[in-house]
C-alpha cells in the first residue's frame, strides 16, 4: 500500500511540473523527453495485459512502444529484445531513455521509461503500469542497461 501511494504522489509531482499540451507535432515531440513521461505517467493504473498495446492493456514492450508513439512520435520495435538490439547504449540513463531488465529469461525480457530521480515507469505483470525506482531490490539485481533513441 505504502508503494503504491507513493507511485501516486510521484506520479501527481511529475504531472504538474510540466505544462500541458494537447497537440504536439512530431518534430517537437521528438526534442521534448518531457511530453514522453507526461504520456506515460497519465497510464499509470493501466491493467497488464500479456501482448497488449492499448489502454485497454499493456505488457511492458506494447506499452513503451505505444508512449514513445503518441509521446515522441516514434516508432519501435515490438519487443524489448528487439528494443535492446537497436537503442543506442548509454552509461546512466537520462529521462526519456528506455531501462532494460533481465526477467524471466536470459537477456533483455522486461523494458521501461526512465523519467529521473532513479525512477522508471513500467508495465508490472503484477500490478499494470506504474513506477518504481531502479534501486528497489528486484529491479536492481535485474538491471542489464539504458538505450537512448
Amino acid at each position: 500500500m505504502k508503494r503504491i501511494i507513493t507511485s501516486i504522489i510521484l506520479a501527481i509531482i511529475i504531472l504538474s511540473i510540466y505544462t500541458p499540451q494537447d497537440k504536439v507535432s512530431a518534430a517537437t515531440a521528438a526534442k521534448n523527453p518531457q511530453q514522453l513521461v507526461k504520456v506515460s505517467t497519465a497510464l499509470i493504473g493501466t491493467p497488464y495485459k500479456f501482448g497488449g498495446t492499448s489502454k485497454k492493456g499493456f505488457d511492458c514492450s506494447g506499452f513503451v512502444g505505444f508512449a514513445y508513439a503518441n509521446g515522441l512520435g516514434k516508432k519501435l520495435p515490438r519487443s524489448s529484445a528487439d528494443m535492446w538490439k537497436v537503442g543506442k547504449a548509454v552509461k546512466s540513463p537520462q529521462v526519456g531513455d528506455l531501462v532494460f531488465f533481465q526477467t524471466y529469461k536470459k537477456g533483455p525480457s522486461h523494458v521501461g521509461i526512465y523519467i529521473g530521480n532513479n525512477s522508471f515507469v513500467h508495465a508490472s505483470s503484477s500490478k499494470g503500469v506504474m513506477i518504481n525506482k531502479l534501486s528497489d531490490s528486484y529491479y536492481k539485481t535485474r538491471y542489464l542497461g539504458a538505450k537512448k533513441y
